[in-house]
């Protein structure tokens, strides 16, 4: 172990590590969520909705109790406002997931057959990215043992890159779901379409967020 985490009666890493899970557990709620939507079973879309809520709030309060206990005026190879900001990127994942089962179950919105399986594929995508993240963040302790050097931060950069990837990857599914919705609005009431275009813009959010938890990472890596 690296004399460094001596100074802490814990490492400030784990309940960041503890706190990704949580996140990736909530978002990771939402494709048997879309699959209860698209067979109109609201009661059991009413019931996930909450189950991802009650997840986002347990991010919440991790997030809380984190903040509160993050050492102060001790040594680290990191800036404590860097890791605020690292937490405070993951945290947004949940509410994202948190917002689009909340929009989609308010409305109990009705996504026409022709798009579903476009749209589990790219919810999909966004969901590893968020995953990919969550793999990246699980490196913080190895970094931390290791002063930010040596091969944990080849891999931590590798991971990095593969997140940019899904981000990429999420990015053009969701121009090819935008393209086929685009061609069914004359047959859609617009009120409808316009929420649509939001839940889609969202579930790309899932994966803009988690490249940003990413590029948080690689700031702490090139300090």
């Amino acid at each position: 172990m690296n004399p460094i985490l001596d100074l802490f009666a814990s490492s400030p890493m784990k309940p960041m590590q503890t706190h990704m899970l949580k996140v990736q557990e909530c978002v990771g709620e939402l494709p048997v969520f879309f699959d209860a939507v698209f067979k109109k079973d609201w009661e059991q879309v009413d019931m996930l909705q909450k189950a991802i809520r009650a997840l986002e709030n347990e991010a919440d309060e991790l997030k809380k109790t984190l903040r509160l206990h993050l050492p102060k005026g001790l040594f680290m190879p990191v800036e404590r406002t860097d890791l605020l900001a690292l937490l405070a990127s993951q945290d947004k994942i949940a509410n994202k997931a948190k917002d689009i089962a909340g929009l989609i179950t308010g409305r109990q919105m009705d996504f026409p057959l022709t798009i579903q399986d476009d749209l589990k594929k790219y919810l999909q995508r966004s969901i590893d990215a968020a995953n990919q993240a969550g793999k990246a963040i699980q490196q913080l302790d190895e970094l931390l043992e290791t002063g930010f050097k040596g091969r944990e931060v080849k891999i931590a950069e590798e991971m990095i890159v593969k997140l940019d990837e899904l981000e990429n990857e999420a990015d053009v599914l969701q121009i090819k779901i935008r393209r086929k919705l685009f061609a069914l609005e004359d047959n859609l009431p617009a009120v409808n379409v316009i929420f649509m275009y939001k839940v889609i813009d969202w579930i790309g959010d899932l994966a803009d967020l988690s490249q940003q938890v990413g590029s948080r990472l690689e700031q702490l890596l090139a300090r």
